[in-house]
């Protein structure tokens, strides 16, 4: 058996559980930036799994212009910690303190990839035009309307066929693509 045999199981499953909850952080910071209805069932849902460890943060560290801020530091910590067990795992020889750092640039990542993903699952919602009531959906709309209304307002549909979240996703994958490699290079990133 080789040295991979448990390392590569302990990494998907740090991967794996950090990044849901990471995740959900994530998502609830987005939530509350775009005012969305905290009495959707999913929105409940995502207050309910991260309230427990962001309400003894919120303490310290208050809200902003109607920005979770908490929310924002939680998922950086967790990143942080996530990125520090990855090395300790992996065996890199790297200082574990260089995960605050790293974290930077993932935690940027992350918020992109939702908003490509939740613009991508909305393209696909409309093609089977869903009820607009459905909890889902109005969350969905609800989440990526302050990225989508911009590009809505430049670009006018052609022929009944909305081309803006094409426009939106290749502007998030050219802000990808532009953004976190240097600033992967800026921390020193092993990742």
């Amino acid at each position: 058996m080789s040295a991979s045999y448990l390392t590569n199981p302990a990494v998907f499953l740090i991967q794996t559980l950090f990044g849901l909850y990471i995740t959900l952080v994530a998502i609830r910071f987005l939530l509350q930036w775009a005012r969305a209805d905290f009495y959707n069932p999913i929105s409940q849902f995502v207050v309910k799994l991260t309230s427990p460890v962001l309400r003894p943060l919120r303490q310290v560290i208050p809200g902003y212009a109607g920005m979770d801020l908490a929310a924002l530091v939680l998922a950086w910590l967790l990143k942080s910690v996530e990125l520090g067990l990855l090395v300790a795992v992996l065996g890199l020889n790297a200082p574990w303190f260089g995960a605050f750092g790293w974290a930077v640039p993932a935690v940027v990542e992350l918020f992109i990839n939702i908003f490509l993903f939740g613009i991508l699952i909305r393209v696909i919602l409309s093609w089977v035009n869903p009820d607009p009531y459905n909890p889902a959906v109005a969350l969905l709309t609800r989440l990526t309307d302050p990225i989508m209304r911009p590009a809505q307002r430049l670009i006018q549909p052609i022929g009944g066929i909305d081309l803006s979240p094409m426009a939106v996703i290749i502007g998030l994958v050219l802000l990808e693509m532009l953004l976190i490699p240097p600033l992967k290079w800026l921390v020193g990133s092993p990742f």
